[in-house]
């Protein structure tokens, strides 16, 4: 473990914003490529710094496409950080400059859409890989991907298919701004009755740790907010006492909030408890027994039963099945540990099994897991010991949208089974990372159980013969002979031919995610059961063009199957394109985004990563109604916000201006609120270089 002076940011900082501006402009791009490339090992070198490093190397394919190391690096170093879906771009690039560049590129290319969902065409370039591979069987280069791994890949992209198609009922919200932050946030804990959270950050802000990791941030650091009238209140550094010098990470809380267990890097990574005082400070921790943690290898995870009597955490000790595993402890008569043992194939599997939670009833367990029928990375599963076996029962995935391609750990339930708290990477995050609550949807607000049983309901059901015995329905059984409303979205480019995209639909008031399917090139079917007509949210993107957000009212489930289509006209992204970001949200009067702002500022900051030439202006627009130099004031602060959000995730910001004109520029009449005023509070982007 390394100090970093924060001093290093702005070496960083520097080197980042003078790279291009010490070249004019018709400095050879080919060299200005390459100095490019040597300031990105260069920062590699000094700090490990690989977000800083993956935008210098974009930069560079931004100056030569033709660049070949730039190419690859951009697209590894997104691999490696964030945004592993937009390293397919680069990795495309590679492969049409080079074929041979890497052995593996096309495996590369299959992970890449893998992660951003494209299941379809990660299957068509695991396959190619896979081609090549038994072609050349004889190749054993350090950039070979060995088969097991590949037709795993393989089967994790069969299996997602089949969990999107059939999403699981789950509302997955965003706990918002006063927990989350830009940066990585993780870890959730809460106590019995949900009014203590405690979990981990690398924020700067409050980070009492004046160093910075060998990354380049800040270490991890232990925060927690309180619940107050149901609202969680701004987080907190849990203090100097429990955060050490290095990384301190959350791992479980007891049920009444009182005792906390944490993660040190001591002896390779151990489990420490704190205790609470009287005056809501914690204790110094101290490490547990050594019937739990082992020498010299790492407990990373754990989670006790609601009366403290079993512990259950994961290591990477010998002995297991795979990497890591999941063992458990039980407390004897003189309150202490016994020693640890294995749970056993049942939860455990080859790879790594990991982020162990034992619900309140003490029976169901939570975890996460690289094996087994999983989308890719981490998988949330649960598995219930049955007692009078003497066993537990076969694991069951949460499926999707809980889990996804990436890694899904760490999940914990409430006391009444219906919450859950987890920590993802999703459209509508604020930082990297962000906690989520996830709420599990009651038949009464989904309208049927058939998708619960995997059943396919995409298609409508024959009507029983005239002969057959009419089957008796038993109340209040009578929304299970609800059909889905099938909606069909057919997606076209501006010659009005179907194209591919990613699509998604998702219902506005309760987040659950439609069941997908593709239908062909550009058309995808979406089926909904709902019991009243509600409003739902589609989405679309393809690179290269403008995204979209419409809103769908879809009508309320019946007896009889329901068709509707839906054609989306794709707009390519051009000089002089303009779209109004509809779900941008102020709070009255003042410049701060509404929690339900971020996933259009997302798809924005996703459409200028995929787009490195273009850039755009950012306009702010209000109504009438106050002052024409306060309206120009606020419009101005409104458009600056979403710039400085584009910047702080990693736009440059000479990509992007902000102009606010007030009222200047209404949409539609100022005399009417839902017709005009609401119009005309606006903030819009136009592309002013392609």
């Amino acid at each position: 473990m390394y100090k970093r002076s924060r001093n290093l940011f702005f070496i960083v900082f520097l080197l980042l914003t003078t790279s291009i501006t010490t070249f004019s402009q018709d400095e050879d791009n080919k060299k200005l490529a390459l100095d490019l490339v040597e300031q990105a090992e260069l920062v590699m070198e000094a700090t490990q710094a690989m977000d800083v490093a993956r935008d210098l190397y974009i930069q560079a394919v931004q100056a030569d496409p033709s660049n070949i190391i730039a190419n690859y690096r951009a697209g590894d170093f997104h691999m490696k950080t964030v945004g592993k879906e937009k390293a397919v771009e680069y990795f495309l690039n590679v492969l049409n400059l080079d074929a041979e560049y890497r052995f593996d590129i096309t495996y590369l290319i299959g992970r890449s859409y893998q992660y951003g969902m494209d299941f379809d065409k990660a299957l068509a370039y695991y396959n190619r890989y896979k081609t090549k591979l038994l072609e050349r069987d004889g190749y054993r280069g350090r950039d070979r991907t060995e088969l097991p791994e590949v037709e795993r890949r393989m089967y994790e992209c069969q299996n997602a298919i089949e969990y999107i198609a059939n999403p699981a009922h789950f509302s997955i919200v965003n706990v918002g701004s006063s927990i989350n932050s830009e940066y990585d946030d993780f870890g959730p804990v809460v106590n019995q009755d949900e009014t203590l959270m405690v979990f981990t950050t690398r924020r700067r802000d409050g980070n009492l740790n004046q160093n910075v990791f060998s990354d380049n941030k800040p270490y991890e650091e232990i925060f927690f907010s309180e619940k107050k009238n149901g609202v969680w209140q701004p987080a907190q550094n849990i203090g100097d006492v429990v955060n050490t010098e290095f990384h301190s990470s959350t791992l479980a809380l007891s049920a009444d909030g009182e005792q906390l267990f944490i993660y040190q890097d001591d002896n390779n990574g151990d489990i420490f408890e704190s205790f609470r005082k009287e005056d809501g400070t914690w204790t110094f921790p101290q490490p547990m027994s050594e019937n739990i943690n082992s020498e010299g290898f790492k407990e990373s995870s754990m989670s006790i039963t609601p009366d403290g009597s079993v512990l259950f955490f994961a290591s990477d000790r010998p002995g297991g099945l795979g990497g890591i595993d999941i063992y458990y402890s039980i407390k004897n008569e003189n309150d202490e540990w016994t020693r640890s043992r294995n749970l056993g194939p049942i939860i455990n599997t080859e790879y790594d099994d990991d982020g162990p939670f034992i619900d309140y009833d003490g029976k169901t367990l939570y975890f996460s897991s690289q094996g087994r029928k999983g989308m890719g990375g981490y998988d949330i599963f649960k598995s219930e010991y049955d007692s009078a076996e003497g066993k537990w029962g076969e694991p069951e995935n949460l499926g999707f949208p809980i889990n996804t391609p990436d890694d899904d750990i760490y999940f914990v339930s409430t006391e009444d089974g219906k919450r859950g708290y987890y920590a993802s990477v999703r459209e509508d995050g604020q930082g990297f990372t962000d906690i989520y609550m996830v709420t599990i949807l009651q038949e009464d607000e989904i309208g049927d159980n058939i998708a619960s049983r995997g059943i396919e309901t995409t298609e409508t059901e024959p009507e029983q013969p005239e002969t057959q015995e009419p089957q008796k329905v038993e109340t209040p059984k009578a929304r299970d002979s609800f059909k889905p409303v099938t909606l069909t979205v057919t997606v076209v480019d501006e010659n009005n031919q179907p194209t591919d995209a990613k699509i998604s639909l998702t219902n506005k008031q309760n987040g659950r995610i439609a069941g997908k399917s593709t239908r062909g090139t550009g058309v995808y079917a979406f089926s909904v059961t709902t019991p009243a007509a509600e409003e739902f949210r589609l989405s679309v993107e393809k690179t290269g063009y403008a995204f979209q957000n419409l809103d769908i009212n879809l009508p309320a489930s019946t007896g009889q199957s329901q068709a509707l289509t839906r054609t989306v006209r794709m707009s390519k992204l051009r000089v002089g394109t303009r779209r109004v970001l509809r779900n941008i949200y102020f709070s009255f009067d003042k410049a701060t985004f509404k929690d339900e702002s971020y996933t259009e500022l997302n798809k924005l900051e996703a459409m200028m990563s995929q787009n490195l030439n273009m850039q755009i202006e950012i306009s702010g627009h209000t109504d009438k109604i106050g002052g024409t130099a306060y309206n120009k004031d606020l419009s101005q602060r409104r458009a600056n916000a979403v710039k400085n959000y584009l910047v702080n995730k990693g736009i440059d910001s000479r990509r992007v201006s902000a102009v606010g004109y007030g009222e200047a520029q209404p949409l539609a009449s100022n005399d009417d609120e839902k017709e005009g005023r609401e119009l005309n509070r606006r903030v819009e982007f136009r592309v002013i270089k392609k």
